[in-house]
């Protein structure tokens, strides 16, 4: 239990320090979602390839992000995200993460159905405790570890605030950098609903 508020007032904390004093910079700098999905046991790509298998253990996340840099021409920006999780199945602990994150916008089909395309290839995750699912043969793992995830959302043209999505969610030791259990960390699939204001 302590741990699980220990979560919630660094997550408050971080909200309070980001929260702008003031409104500024375009309409939609700021957006809030959730998220849930299964874990699977490949690496991220696996999902695409289509060899995954998915396994007992699950996710469900609250996520916040803030665009500190647009180039509207190119539907290019730069955002920082937030998130903090709970899984459970197998193992039940928690997680917080924080990005900054690509987001594209620019395809031919955008008037049509407006697109989001958002790739994070470094941040930070910790868990609360180490999961079975992310030991290595030495039977060790971290609970810091790097955050990765590609996403893709779309949303109707007369309600472009709102936005559903899908995310490959990762944590990783890229690629023994970080530590050298073995571990590939864990991999979800996700899908969420994501409000922009």
């Amino acid at each position: 239990m302590p741990a699980k508020l220990s979560l919630a007032s660094i997550w408050i904390l971080f909200i309070s320090l980001i929260l702008p004093n003031h409104a500024y910079g375009s309409a939609a700098d700021w957006s809030i979602g959730g998220y849930g999905g299964r874990y699977y046991d490949t690496e991220p790509a696996g999902i695409l390839e289509g060899h995954a298998r998915f396994n007992k253990q699950s996710m469900v996340a609250l996520t916040v992000s803030k665009s500190i840099w647009q180039a509207e021409n190119l539907g290019l920006s730069l955002e920082i995200d937030g998130m903090l999780g709970h899984q459970f199945g197998i193992a039940t602990l928690q997680e917080i993460g924080l990005a900054p994150v690509m987001r594209w916008q620019h395809f031919p089909w955008q008037e049509t159905l407006p697109t989001s395309l958002r790739f994070a290839p470094l941040g930070i995750s910790y868990t609360t405790a180490i999961s079975p699912l992310e030991l290595g043969s030495t039977g060790k793992g971290s609970r810091t570890l790097n955050l990765l995830f590609i996403e893709l959302g779309f949303s109707m043209p007369q309600l472009k605030s709102e936005e559903i999505f899908a995310r490959l969610h990762h944590r990783c030791d890229i690629y023994d950098l970080l530590n050298k259990h073995g571990a590939n960390g864990e991999d979800f699939l996700v899908i969420g609903l994501r409000h922009y204001f």
